[in-house]
């Protein structure tokens, strides 16, 4: 009997990632990159089955991309601004309440360097929830001041008043080293969870600020038997995600110890 290949740090952001969208209900899911899309689409095979996928232009399709419904703009821009649609862009820089920049590094009017532009994370962050995903967890990314803010995080939203938080919600942050919230008082950011191989000490060395951490941080949790298949032979047989985390370190699991 061939043993079980070990769990990835890949596969551990897949679940983190798929997580963000449970509970979500009937929502439009946007992933944006290759993890992102892989958990969206794990978490409607599995338990998000409500989710609503995109081609990415005009289209609602199923699990094997086959088209289920017209999504003309019109719609679409009703579901991003009525707090319909969860949203999981990237960050180039991200701060501990939730600002994020994709937009240029260093002053605005003279950048270091330029970026992708504002492109649409403000209308994301202000109008519907809106995860992020960072593939290279480092000091460069978690900044304690963002150089230009794209998407809006809780300090901003709050000073904005009611009409900015009203659809304002940031559920996750998932980077190759943990998953990280804003359950606290002030709004800043926490640990969630250290995947497997991770420290605490390695989450602070490689981030800019002061994070909150609990005492005892839990483990991102292991993918089901069923979600590693689904994983490996179904939405990502060509091992796509492995491309985008390298794992260092490949761990076991339960099922296969």
């Amino acid at each position: 009997m061939n043993p079980v290949p070990a769990i990835t740090r890949a596969e551990y952001c897949v679940i983190a990632c798929a997580e963000a969208w449970r509970d979500d209900g009937e929502v439009l899911a946007s992933p944006m990159g290759t993890i992102p899309s892989i958990g969206a689409r794990l978490a409607r095979r599995t338990f998000s089955p409500d989710l609503l996928m995109t081609d990415g232009e005009a289209l609602l399709v199923g699990l094997d991309g086959t088209p289920e419904g017209w999504l003309p703009y019109r719609r679409h821009l009703t579901a991003v601004t009525g707090g319909r649609r969860h949203v999981m862009m990237g960050a180039s820089q991200i701060d501990r309440f939730g600002n994020q920049n994709i937009s240029c590094v260093g002053d605005w009017a003279r950048p270091l360097r330029q970026l992708l532009g504002v492109r649409g994370a403000p209308v994301n962050t202000l109008n519907n929830p809106t995860s992020y995903w960072i593939p290279k967890h480092s000091r460069r990314v978690f900044v304690a001041r963002v150089d230009m803010v794209c998407g809006v995080g809780y300090d901003r939203a709050a000073a904005a008043g009611p009409s900015a938080t009203r659809f304002h919600r940031i559920p996750r942050v998932v980077s190759d080293l943990g998953v990280f919230d804003f359950a606290t008082l002030d709004r800043s950011m926490r640990l969630a969870s250290l995947h497997p191989g991770v420290t605490v000490e390695e989450v602070r060395e490689a981030t800019g600020f002061e994070l909150s951490v609990a005492a005892d941080v839990p483990y991102t949790r292991e993918p089901t038997p069923l979600e590693r298949e689904l994983i490996r032979t179904v939405i990502d047989p060509g091992g796509a995600r492995d491309r985008e985390v390298v794992d260092p370190a490949p761990r076991t699991g339960e099922a296969g110890r």
